[in-house]
């Protein structure tokens, strides 16, 4: 017997995030494409994307297996509120939302399972536990600085993706400043780097993103791994085991 399709949502489906996970999941056969959801004020409302119809109409998450939401702090907490009343997994992309709006997220998650991660690529993760790991294991004397560079277009500034980094440094050294130099320039999709210093040498670790297929892959992952929870907070790293 073949394994049952997850019929997918994707907030945010006119973005340039969301067009390549409606792109990818078309081409998975895990997945069936049951939604383009995006904002009411968007031009293209009713055009046509993967086979679906681009719509406004919130409820209609109520009709899909998961939604991936890529889209707006405002919105998200919208999406997980429909999520939460109809029972359905949620993986979140969506970056700068606030302290209250990730206790939203948590509380939420209590009775519906979500993925929330300020970054879906595999590599980047891979990069948040060698980060950690080099802060735990190097010894004092050595100085943290963080940069990250993204497109113009990108609207908060540090990336949820630095900010997690400098969190995991300071989990492991609270006394350390982290100072972070945010840049946007061009259509650059994402590059972040961490640098140790000392006296003696220089580690530096490094992630530069090359297409967004990588985070588009990492949230059809998430969401695999999403619909087989009952509820609870997970992130990137308990989607990678």
């Amino acid at each position: 017997m073949s394994k049952k399709k997850i019929n997918l949502g994707v907030s945010g489906a006119l973005g340039k995030m969301g067009q390549r996970i409606l792109a990818l999941a078309g081409q998975d056969e895990a997945f069936v494409l049951g939604l383009a959801l995006e904002r009411p004020d968007h031009p293209q409302l009713g055009s046509a994307i993967q086979g679906r119809t681009v719509t406004a109409d919130t409820k209609a998450i109520a009709g899909v297996g998961g939604l991936i939401d890529f889209s707006s702090p405002a919105a998200t907490l919208e999406h997980v509120e429909v999520c939460l009343r109809a029972g359905r997994p949620l993986v979140i992309g969506t970056t700068g939302l606030s302290a209250g709006d990730r206790k939203a997220v948590r509380d939420a998650a209590q009775k519906i399972p979500i993925v929330f991660s300020p970054n879906m690529s595999i590599g980047v993760n891979v990069l948040f536990g060698l980060v950690a790991q080099a802060a735990r294991q190097l010894p004092e004397g050595y100085a943290v600085r963080l940069s990250e560079t993204h497109h113009v277009h990108k609207k908060d500034a540090p990336s949820g993706t630095a900010k997690k980094l400098a969190e995991l440094v300071k989990a492991q050294r609270s006394s350390l400043e982290v100072p972070i130099d945010s840049r946007r320039e061009g259509e650059v999709i994402g590059d972040h780097r961490v640098v140790f210093e000392s006296p003696w040498d220089t580690v530096t670790l490094r992630h530069s993103a090359k297409t967004r297929d990588i985070f588009a892959l990492g949230a059809l992952e998430a969401m695999k791994f999403c619909v087989t929870k009952k509820n609870g907070l997970y992130d990137m790293a308990d989607v990678l085991g």
